[in-house]
């Protein structure tokens, strides 16, 4: 698999924050593979925030966004461990006129096609957090933000 490298802070950063990036590795479909990868991350203070599994016979795909990816991309590379970075979007849902019905629906309107999603493991503001791999992130979280949802930027996860 081909590491993509992030741009700089500067290149991606908008007014509202740092886009959100998730790091997906294959690992060897054998025990305690992805347990010694949360741990490598854990001892360089990095948590997992959100975390996707399929495997299949042999390798097992692992979607995660870490609190730090820039920290967790340096990690990787050193220990030769291949990843690719994709940018998600995460919004949060609430469950009043926030939810994730309205939130497909904005999607939808917008012709956003949606690859894959997956719950995170913290919730900022105690709501439901749903990240999303959208064909067009950018306009994605530009859609869900006028529809009244508040899209979550790295900066709101990170701690």
């Amino acid at each position: 698999m081909t590491t993509i490298h992030p741009k700089s802070q500067e290149e991606t950063a908008t007014p509202a924050g740092t886009p959100v990036r998730q790091l997906s590795v294959f690992l060897q479909n054998r025990v305690g593979a992805l347990m010694a990868l949360v741990k490598l991350l854990a001892e360089h203070r990095i948590e997992v925030l959100g975390l996707s599994l399929q495997d299949t016979t042999e390798l097992a795909l692992v979607r995660l966004v870490p609190s730090d990816p820039e920290t967790a991309q340096m990690l990787f590379i050193e220990k030769g461990i291949p990843h690719a970075v994709f940018p998600v979007t995460v919004v949060e849902l609430r469950e009043t006129d926030r939810s994730l019905v309205q939130a497909l629906a904005a999607l939808l309107s917008a012709e956003i096609n949606i690859s894959f999603s997956y719950p995170l493991l913290v919730r900022p503001s105690q709501h439901p957090v749903l990240v999303l791999h959208l064909d067009s992130p950018d306009v994605g979280a530009e859609v869900l933000s006028n529809a009244g949802f508040k899209v979550l930027m790295q900066e709101d996860l990170s701690r």
